[in-house]
C-alpha cells in the first residue's frame, strides 16, 4: 500500500504541504495520533509529552527504558499505517522507520533559515532572536531523535526521495509535485527509486 512520510524543518510549511498533498491524494494526515498511540501501547504517557515538547519547556525526562518501549511501539504503529496505506505521516522518523519499504515516498520540506525565522515571527508574534532559538532547538531535537533511536542522519539526502524548498514553492505547488512523483513511482514500483530535488 502507498504511504507518504513528511520530514520538515520548523518554519518550512511542512504541515501545510502534508495537508495539501493529503487533500489531493484523498489520504489521511497523521501526526500526533502516532505519538499518542505509540505511547499508549507502550504504557508511557510521559514520553508522548516529552516527544511533543521539542523545546524542552515541560522538563519531562522519561527513562531510557521508557523511551525504548515507546520507540518499539512507534515502529509497530508506523508499519501498521504503511500496511493499511493511504496515509501522509508527518514526522516521527517515518523516513527512517519505513526506509526501503515498497510503496513509501519519503519527502523532506525545507526552507532557508532567514525565511523560517520570518515565518515564526509572524505566526507567533515573537522576536527574531526567539524565533531563531526555537528553530535551532527544534533542529537539534530532530537530529538527536533520529541519531539516537534509528542511527540515521536527519540531514542525509539518502533518507528522502524528494526534497522541496518552500522559499519559492508554495504548499499547494509542493503538494502537486509530490503527487506527480508518487504517481510516477506507483506507475512502475519495480523501477529504480526516483530522486528529485526542487529548489
Amino acid at each position: 500500500m502507498t504511504v507518504v512520510t513528511i520530514s520538515r524543518q520548523l518554519g518550512s510549511l511542512g504541515c501545510e504541504v502534508a495537508q495539501a498533498a493529503a487533500e489531493r491524494l484523498q489520504f489521511r494526515v497523521v501526526y500526533r495520533e502516532v505519538i499518542n498511540e505509540a505511547s499508549r501501547r507502550a504504557g508511557v504517557p510521559d514520553v508522548a509529552l516529552h516527544t511533543i515538547d521539542e523545546l524542552g519547556l515541560l522538563g519531562i525526562k522519561p527513562t531510557l527504558e521508557q523511551q525504548h518501549a515507546y520507540h518499539r511501539a512507534l515502529v509497530q504503529v508506523m508499519n501498521e499505517l504503511a500496511d493499511e496505506g493511504r496515509y501522509v505521516i508527518v514526522g516521527r522518523a517515518g523516513q527512517a522507520i519505513l526506509h526501503g519499504r515498497t510503496g513509501a515516498l519519503h519527502v523532506r520540506v525545507i526552507a532557508p533559515m532567514h525565511l523560517r525565522i520570518e515565518r515564526l515571527m509572524q505566526e507567533h508574534g515573537i522576536s527574531a532572536e526567539a524565533a531563531k532559538a526555537q528553530i535551532e532547538a527544534s533542529d537539534r531535537s530532530r537530529r538527536s531523535f533520529l541519531r539516537k533511536f534509528y542511527a540515521s542522519d536527519w540531514d542525509s539526502p539518502d533518507l528522502y526521495d524528494l526534497v522541496i524548498n518552500t522559499e519559492k514553492i508554495d504548499p499547494r505547488a509542493a503538494a502537486a509535485i509530490l503527487c506527480e512523483v508518487l504517481s510516477r513511482q506507483n506507475a512502475d514500483p519495480n523501477s529504480e527509486k526516483l530522486h528529485v530535488c526542487i529548489d
